[in-house]
């Protein structure tokens, strides 16, 4: 599971000008954003990036 929704809320992000900076479409950033498919590391670090956060911030830890 990633964390890519509560970034971009927190943010105040939409997710068109986030598949816009990815040179996604918007399909594929919402099905990350909804965790129906997890993007690749390549594409998680390219998110991190954009965002300007650490890419931890964008995956769920499983430690409790």
């Amino acid at each position: 599971m990633n964390r890519i929704k509560e970034v971009l809320n927190s943010k105040g992000i939409k997710q068109t000008w986030l598949s816009e900076k990815l040179g996604k479409s918007y399909n594929m950033v919402n099905s990350y954003v909804q965790n129906r498919t997890q993007p690749s590391l390549e594409i998680l670090y390219e998110i991190a990036d954009i965002l300007d956060v650490d890419v931890k911030e964008l995956i769920e830890s499983n430690k409790r």
